[in-house]
């Protein structure tokens, strides 16, 4: 196997996603030349046990330690058992687990070892994504913006439309497909809306030891407390103007709102809020879109997205109404920026971080043989 990586032409990327919901890896394979989308591949999703939820639950919000050591080793360890099925690719995009997000501070910590990885599996890997752009000012996130970009233009976008992921976090991409290229002012505007699956999943497992609120039945037997939420509403984040960034747990006190509250209650509150920061967050886009296309783990939860849809003027769709997969894509993301840094292409801009100039961070990682 060649140690290069090429340049030029189309290559088959495999890429790698662990989110802020702990569920598990998601791995994918996309066939791109760091700008356009030329065709998607197989896909795979290895599931963590609770055990390893808990081993990575210890680290959030830790910078250093022994929780965080042992998080990092597990993922480095899950991913190359999830990705080592794969033939057939040349490079890995690897994103790692986000421990701790610090923009303000200019820090982040996504933790696994790309290195590692990239002996493991014989494979040039790119890892590390956000800590060039948090140290150049930036957000550090969304950073999938640059992909949603890309799928406009694959899926023949001709008026502006948003791609809405609704993971641990909801982020938001307004994506104007009029432009040639993501980098040029106002082809992008990205930003986390607010919490979306974390403290719902914290509050469950919980209370009634679920890993989630599956197809939101919970939530279903529920009423919105609004006392709630509209103290979550008044938190200083939705005043802020965009681009701008969550940690997973910036909103632990939401859980600490619905206390009191029932069962049902209590999720039905928390998923209101969910949508109810997705509703702000639409105030910023520079034009109406003309749809909303959803991914992630909350497009299949019918209580939010019904809230979306009775909230906002355009229609809210899974992003599966458009052939695109809203499992896998995430995982596609990085497989698409790990091309763009392999071959020395921007991966964020002020329209995505809101970092000062434009910046394609990352290590690039190879294997070493023999």
């Amino acid at each position: 196997m060649s140690r290069a990586i090429r340049q030029g032409g189309p290559i088959r990327a495999l890429g790698a996603m662990s989110g802020t919901s702990l569920d598990g890896v998601d791995a994918a394979v996309v066939e791109t030349d760091g700008a356009r989308i030329f065709g998607f591949g197989p896909s795979g999703y290895q599931g963590y046990t609770p055990e390893q939820r808990e081993v990575l639950r210890a680290g959030l919000g830790q910078w250093t330690g022994d929780a965080v050591d042992a998080a990092g080793e597990l993922v480095t360890q899950a991913h190359a058992k999830a990705l080592s099925d794969f033939d057939d690719v040349e490079l890995v995009g690897f994103h790692g687990q986000t421990l701790a997000h610090d923009p303000q501070g200019r820090r982040t910590l996504q933790v696994g070892n790309g290195a590692e990885l990239a002996q493991a599996l014989g494979r040039s890997v790119v890892w590390d994504f956000r800590s060039d752009d948090v140290a150049m000012g930036g957000e550090g996130a969304p950073l999938a913006p640059f992909f949603h970009f890309a799928c406009a233009k694959w899926i023949g976008a001709d008026a502006p439309l948003c791609f809405l992921n609704l993971g641990g976090v909801g982020n938001l991409t307004y994506v104007d497909p009029s432009f040639d290229k993501p980098e040029q002012p106002g082809a992008l505007l990205a930003f986390d809306t607010g919490p979306a699956n974390a403290p719902i999943n914290d509050l469950v497992q919980a209370r009634l030891g679920l890993p989630m609120d599956k197809d939101g039945a919970v939530a279903a037997g529920g009423e919105v407390e609004t006392g709630a939420l509209e103290l979550f509403l008044a938190e200083p984040y939705f005043s802020r103007m965009p681009p701008k960034s969550l940690d997973r747990n910036d909103f632990a006190e939401m859980i600490g709102l619905v206390a009191e509250l029932g069962d049902a209650d209590a999720v039905a509150t928390l998923t209101g809020m969910c949508a109810a920061g997705v509703v702000q967050g639409m105030e910023h886009c520079p034009k109406p879109p003309t749809r909303v296309l959803v991914t992630g783990g909350g497009r299949q939860n019918p209580v939010l997205m019904e809230m979306l849809r009775v909230s906002l003027d355009c229609p809210i769709e899974p992003v599966e109404a458009v052939g695109l997969d809203g499992d896998m894509l995430e995982a596609q993301a990085f497989a698409f920026l790990a091309v763009r840094v392999a071959r020395g292409m921007p991966t964020s801009c002020p329209g995505t971080t809101g970092v000062g100039a434009l910046v394609g961070g990352g290590i690039v990682s190879v294997p070493e043989f023999g």
